[in-house]
Protein backbone atom coordinates (compact mmCIF):
# COMPACT_ATOMS: atom_id res chain seq x y z
CA UNK A 1 0.00 0.00 0.00
CA UNK A 2 2.87 2.38 0.71
CA UNK A 3 4.38 1.57 -2.70
CA UNK A 4 0.97 2.33 -4.26
CA UNK A 5 0.86 5.65 -2.39
CA UNK A 6 4.29 6.51 -3.82
CA UNK A 7 3.00 5.80 -7.33
CA UNK A 8 -0.05 8.03 -6.69
CA UNK A 9 2.25 10.76 -5.42
CA UNK A 10 4.11 11.07 -8.73
CA UNK A 11 1.05 12.68 -10.36
CA UNK A 12 1.74 16.26 -9.28
CA UNK A 13 5.47 16.10 -9.94
CA UNK A 14 4.92 14.55 -13.38
CA UNK A 15 2.45 17.30 -14.33
CA UNK A 16 4.84 19.99 -13.12
CA UNK A 17 7.77 18.56 -15.09
CA UNK A 18 5.72 18.02 -18.27
CA UNK A 19 4.36 21.57 -18.41
CA UNK A 20 1.47 20.44 -20.62
CA UNK A 21 -1.34 22.87 -21.48
CA UNK A 22 -4.27 20.63 -20.65
CA UNK A 23 -7.16 20.88 -18.21
CA UNK A 24 -7.08 18.73 -15.08
CA UNK A 25 -10.25 16.97 -16.26
CA UNK A 26 -8.61 16.05 -19.58
CA UNK A 27 -5.48 14.76 -17.84
CA UNK A 28 -7.58 12.79 -15.35
CA UNK A 29 -9.69 11.23 -18.09
CA UNK A 30 -6.63 10.23 -20.13
CA UNK A 31 -5.06 8.79 -17.00
CA UNK A 32 -8.09 6.57 -16.33
CA UNK A 33 -8.49 5.62 -20.00
CA UNK A 34 -4.89 4.41 -20.32
CA UNK A 35 -4.39 2.92 -16.87
CA UNK A 36 -7.87 1.45 -16.58
CA UNK A 37 -7.59 0.05 -20.09
CA UNK A 38 -4.32 -1.69 -19.17
CA UNK A 39 -5.88 -3.19 -16.03
CA UNK A 40 -8.96 -4.32 -17.94
CA UNK A 41 -6.92 -5.94 -20.72
CA UNK A 42 -4.62 -7.62 -18.21
CA UNK A 43 -7.62 -9.16 -16.50
CA UNK A 44 -9.08 -10.26 -19.84
CA UNK A 45 -5.83 -11.96 -20.89
CA UNK A 46 -5.56 -13.73 -17.54
CA UNK A 47 -9.15 -14.93 -17.82
CA UNK A 48 -8.59 -16.12 -21.39
CA UNK A 49 -5.69 -18.23 -20.15
CA UNK A 50 -8.01 -19.85 -17.62
CA UNK A 51 -10.59 -20.59 -20.31
CA UNK A 52 -13.16 -17.99 -19.23
CA UNK A 53 -14.69 -15.47 -21.65
CA UNK A 54 -14.08 -12.30 -19.63
CA UNK A 55 -12.44 -10.71 -16.63
CA UNK A 56 -15.02 -12.22 -14.29
CA UNK A 57 -16.41 -15.05 -16.39
CA UNK A 58 -17.97 -17.61 -14.10
CA UNK A 59 -18.51 -15.03 -11.35
CA UNK A 60 -20.63 -12.69 -13.46
CA UNK A 61 -23.68 -12.56 -11.22
CA UNK A 62 -25.93 -9.54 -10.76
CA UNK A 63 -24.51 -8.52 -7.39
CA UNK A 64 -20.94 -8.68 -8.66
CA UNK A 65 -21.67 -6.52 -11.69
CA UNK A 66 -23.55 -4.09 -9.46
CA UNK A 67 -20.40 -3.79 -7.33
CA UNK A 68 -18.30 -3.26 -10.48
CA UNK A 69 -20.69 -0.50 -11.62
CA UNK A 70 -20.62 1.17 -8.21
CA UNK A 71 -16.82 0.97 -8.07
CA UNK A 72 -16.43 2.39 -11.60
CA UNK A 73 -18.82 5.23 -10.72
CA UNK A 74 -16.65 6.05 -7.71
CA UNK A 75 -13.51 6.13 -9.87
CA UNK A 76 -15.17 8.49 -12.37
CA UNK A 77 -16.71 10.73 -9.71
CA UNK A 78 -13.38 11.17 -7.93
CA UNK A 79 -11.74 13.06 -10.81
CA UNK A 80 -14.13 16.04 -11.29
CA UNK A 81 -14.91 16.44 -7.58
CA UNK A 82 -11.23 16.39 -6.63
CA UNK A 83 -10.26 18.86 -9.34
CA UNK A 84 -13.22 21.16 -8.58
CA UNK A 85 -12.23 21.24 -4.92
CA UNK A 86 -8.62 22.12 -5.73
CA UNK A 87 -9.71 24.71 -8.30
CA UNK A 88 -12.01 26.55 -5.87
CA UNK A 89 -9.91 26.32 -2.71
CA UNK A 90 -6.41 25.66 -4.00
CA UNK A 91 -4.35 22.50 -4.14
CA UNK A 92 -3.46 22.50 -0.44
CA UNK A 93 -6.98 22.85 0.95
CA UNK A 94 -8.61 20.69 -1.73
CA UNK A 95 -6.11 17.86 -1.30
CA UNK A 96 -6.26 17.94 2.50
CA UNK A 97 -10.07 17.83 2.60
CA UNK A 98 -10.27 15.08 -0.05
CA UNK A 99 -7.53 12.86 1.40
CA UNK A 100 -8.48 13.62 4.99
CA UNK A 101 -12.18 12.85 4.47
CA UNK A 102 -11.54 9.60 2.58
CA UNK A 103 -10.52 7.43 5.57
CA UNK A 104 -13.24 9.02 7.71
CA UNK A 105 -15.99 8.23 5.19
CA UNK A 106 -14.53 4.78 4.60
CA UNK A 107 -14.47 4.09 8.33
CA UNK A 108 -18.05 5.28 8.85
CA UNK A 109 -19.48 3.31 5.92
CA UNK A 110 -17.48 0.21 6.82
CA UNK A 111 -18.71 0.44 10.41
CA UNK A 112 -22.32 0.66 9.20
CA UNK A 113 -21.84 -2.33 6.90
CA UNK A 114 -20.08 -4.46 9.53
CA UNK A 115 -22.20 -3.05 12.40
CA UNK A 116 -19.25 -2.47 14.67
CA UNK A 117 -17.24 0.51 15.82
CA UNK A 118 -13.77 1.19 14.35
CA UNK A 119 -10.87 -0.12 16.42
CA UNK A 120 -9.16 2.40 18.75
CA UNK A 121 -5.81 1.81 17.05
CA UNK A 122 -7.27 2.78 13.67
CA UNK A 123 -8.88 5.92 15.12
CA UNK A 124 -5.59 7.00 16.70
CA UNK A 125 -3.51 6.28 13.59
CA UNK A 126 -6.00 7.99 11.29
CA UNK A 127 -6.16 11.06 13.53
CA UNK A 128 -2.36 11.30 13.52
CA UNK A 129 -2.13 10.89 9.75
CA UNK A 130 -4.82 13.50 9.06
CA UNK A 131 -3.08 15.95 11.41
CA UNK A 132 0.14 15.34 9.50
CA UNK A 133 -1.58 15.99 6.16
CA UNK A 134 -2.86 19.32 7.50
CA UNK A 135 0.68 20.30 8.57
CA UNK A 136 2.18 19.28 5.22
CA UNK A 137 -0.44 21.29 3.32
CA UNK A 138 0.37 24.53 5.13
CA UNK A 139 -3.15 24.96 6.48
CA UNK A 140 -1.70 25.89 9.87
CA UNK A 141 -1.35 29.36 8.34
CA UNK A 142 -4.62 31.13 9.32
CA UNK A 143 -4.58 33.21 6.11
CA UNK A 144 -5.65 30.07 4.21
CA UNK A 145 -8.92 29.69 6.10
CA UNK A 146 -10.50 33.03 5.21
CA UNK A 147 -10.71 32.22 1.49
CA UNK A 148 -12.11 28.69 1.79
CA UNK A 149 -15.27 28.25 -0.31
CA UNK A 150 -17.98 25.92 1.06
CA UNK A 151 -18.82 24.53 -2.39
CA UNK A 152 -15.18 23.61 -2.86
CA UNK A 153 -15.15 21.87 0.52
CA UNK A 154 -18.26 19.88 -0.44
CA UNK A 155 -16.62 18.90 -3.72
CA UNK A 156 -13.50 17.70 -1.91
CA UNK A 157 -15.57 15.71 0.58
CA UNK A 158 -17.33 14.25 -2.45
CA UNK A 159 -13.93 13.16 -3.75
CA UNK A 160 -13.18 11.50 -0.42
CA UNK A 161 -16.55 9.77 -0.51
CA UNK A 162 -15.89 8.63 -4.09
CA UNK A 163 -12.62 7.09 -2.98
CA UNK A 164 -14.46 5.28 -0.18
CA UNK A 165 -17.02 3.98 -2.68
CA UNK A 166 -14.57 2.32 -5.04
CA UNK A 167 -12.37 1.05 -2.21
CA UNK A 168 -15.28 -0.65 -0.43
CA UNK A 169 -16.76 -1.95 -3.72
CA UNK A 170 -13.40 -3.46 -4.66
CA UNK A 171 -13.06 -4.99 -1.20
CA UNK A 172 -16.54 -6.53 -1.56
CA UNK A 173 -15.49 -8.09 -4.88
CA UNK A 174 -12.42 -9.57 -3.22
CA UNK A 175 -14.66 -11.01 -0.52
CA UNK A 176 -16.58 -12.81 -3.30
CA UNK A 177 -13.42 -14.73 -4.26
CA UNK A 178 -12.32 -12.33 -7.01
CA UNK A 179 -8.57 -11.95 -7.39
CA UNK A 180 -7.04 -8.47 -6.93
CA UNK A 181 -6.21 -8.30 -10.66
CA UNK A 182 -9.75 -9.20 -11.69
CA UNK A 183 -11.39 -6.75 -9.29
CA UNK A 184 -9.12 -3.86 -10.26
CA UNK A 185 -9.41 -4.80 -13.95
CA UNK A 186 -13.20 -4.87 -13.88
CA UNK A 187 -13.66 -1.65 -11.90
CA UNK A 188 -11.04 0.42 -13.70
CA UNK A 189 -11.69 -1.20 -17.08
CA UNK A 190 -15.32 -0.11 -16.84
CA UNK A 191 -14.23 3.35 -15.72
CA UNK A 192 -11.84 3.54 -18.69
CA UNK A 193 -14.66 2.91 -21.16
CA UNK A 194 -16.82 5.57 -19.52
CA UNK A 195 -13.96 8.09 -19.42
CA UNK A 196 -13.53 8.11 -23.21
CA UNK A 197 -16.36 10.60 -23.91
CA UNK A 198 -15.12 12.76 -21.04
CA UNK A 199 -11.67 12.94 -22.64
CA UNK A 200 -13.12 13.76 -26.06
CA UNK A 201 -15.18 16.61 -24.59
CA UNK A 202 -12.27 17.92 -22.49
CA UNK A 203 -9.86 18.02 -25.43
CA UNK A 204 -7.20 15.70 -26.85
CA UNK A 205 -4.86 18.00 -28.81
CA UNK A 206 -2.31 17.99 -25.98
CA UNK A 207 -1.88 14.23 -26.41
CA UNK A 208 -0.30 14.82 -29.83
CA UNK A 209 2.69 16.59 -28.25
CA UNK A 210 5.69 14.58 -27.00
CA UNK A 211 5.33 16.00 -23.48
CA UNK A 212 1.58 15.29 -23.44
CA UNK A 213 1.99 11.73 -24.66
CA UNK A 214 4.76 11.08 -22.13
CA UNK A 215 2.70 12.58 -19.30
CA UNK A 216 -0.40 10.54 -20.18
CA UNK A 217 1.69 7.40 -20.50
CA UNK A 218 3.39 7.89 -17.14
CA UNK A 219 0.16 8.71 -15.31
CA UNK A 220 -1.72 5.86 -16.92
CA UNK A 221 0.94 3.19 -16.46
CA UNK A 222 2.49 4.21 -13.13
CA UNK A 223 -0.17 6.15 -11.20
CA UNK A 224 -3.07 3.90 -12.29
CA UNK A 225 -2.00 0.49 -13.68
CA UNK A 226 1.00 -0.22 -11.44
CA UNK A 227 -0.44 1.69 -8.48
CA UNK A 228 -3.76 -0.14 -8.48
CA UNK A 229 -2.23 -3.55 -8.99
CA UNK A 230 -0.33 -2.82 -5.77
CA UNK A 231 -3.46 -1.30 -4.25
CA UNK A 232 -5.53 -4.40 -5.06
CA UNK A 233 -2.82 -6.71 -3.73
CA UNK A 234 -2.75 -4.76 -0.45
CA UNK A 235 -6.55 -4.46 -0.27
CA UNK A 236 -6.80 -8.27 -0.41
CA UNK A 237 -4.70 -8.51 2.74
CA UNK A 238 -5.86 -5.49 4.78
CA UNK A 239 -9.10 -3.94 5.94
CA UNK A 240 -10.56 -1.22 3.68
CA UNK A 241 -10.29 1.26 6.57
CA UNK A 242 -6.60 0.44 7.02
CA UNK A 243 -5.98 0.89 3.31
CA UNK A 244 -7.69 4.30 3.26
CA UNK A 245 -5.46 5.52 6.07
CA UNK A 246 -2.24 4.10 4.62
CA UNK A 247 -2.83 6.01 1.39
CA UNK A 248 -2.47 9.23 3.42
CA UNK A 249 1.23 8.56 2.86
CA UNK A 250 0.60 9.97 -0.63
CA UNK A 251 0.92 13.68 0.34
CA UNK A 252 4.02 12.85 2.36
CA UNK A 253 5.54 11.13 -0.67
CA UNK A 254 4.45 13.96 -2.96
CA UNK A 255 6.12 16.47 -0.65
CA UNK A 256 9.36 14.48 -0.59
CA UNK A 257 9.31 14.22 -4.40
CA UNK A 258 8.79 17.97 -4.61
CA UNK A 259 11.81 18.52 -2.37
CA UNK A 260 14.05 16.10 -4.27
CA UNK A 261 12.91 16.55 -7.88
CA UNK A 262 11.43 20.06 -8.00
CA UNK A 263 13.79 21.52 -5.34
CA UNK A 264 10.94 22.95 -3.28
CA UNK A 265 11.61 24.40 0.18
CA UNK A 266 11.08 22.40 3.37
CA UNK A 267 9.33 24.40 6.12
CA UNK A 268 9.28 23.39 9.79
CA UNK A 269 5.53 22.65 9.50
CA UNK A 270 6.13 20.42 6.49
CA UNK A 271 8.88 18.52 8.28
CA UNK A 272 6.65 18.09 11.33
CA UNK A 273 3.81 16.90 9.10
CA UNK A 274 6.00 14.27 7.43
CA UNK A 275 7.05 12.94 10.83
CA UNK A 276 3.45 12.87 12.10
CA UNK A 277 2.15 11.07 8.98
CA UNK A 278 4.96 8.53 9.21
CA UNK A 279 4.11 7.98 12.88
CA UNK A 280 0.43 7.41 12.08
CA UNK A 281 1.23 5.02 9.23
CA UNK A 282 3.69 3.09 11.42
CA UNK A 283 1.15 2.86 14.24
CA UNK A 284 -1.42 1.47 11.82
CA UNK A 285 0.79 -0.77 9.69
CA UNK A 286 2.75 -2.68 12.32
CA UNK A 287 -0.20 -4.44 14.03
CA UNK A 288 -1.70 -5.30 10.65
CA UNK A 289 1.14 -7.72 9.96
CA UNK A 290 -0.50 -10.06 12.44
CA UNK A 291 -4.03 -9.61 11.07
CA UNK A 292 -5.39 -12.48 9.00
CA UNK A 293 -7.04 -11.67 5.70
CA UNK A 294 -10.54 -12.82 4.91
CA UNK A 295 -10.22 -12.87 1.12
CA UNK A 296 -8.03 -14.72 -1.41
CA UNK A 297 -4.57 -13.24 -1.82
CA UNK A 298 -3.92 -14.66 -5.30
CA UNK A 299 -2.72 -11.97 -7.70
Amino acid sequence: MLAAALCFATTGTARALAGVDASPVAVGAARILIGGGILGLLSLFRSAGRGFPGPVGFRADVRAWLLVSVGASGVLAYQPTFFLGTELNGVAVGTVVALGSAPIVTGVVDSLIRRRMPEPGWLAATGLAIAGVVLVSGLVDPTHLGSVKPIGVLASVGAGASYAVYTLASKALLAQAWTPTDSMGAVFGAAAVLSLPVLLLAGTSWLATPAGALLAGWLGVVSIAVAYLLFGWGLARLNATTVSTLTLAEPMSATLLGLIVLHEQLTPATLAGIIVIASGVALLALPERRTKTDVPATA
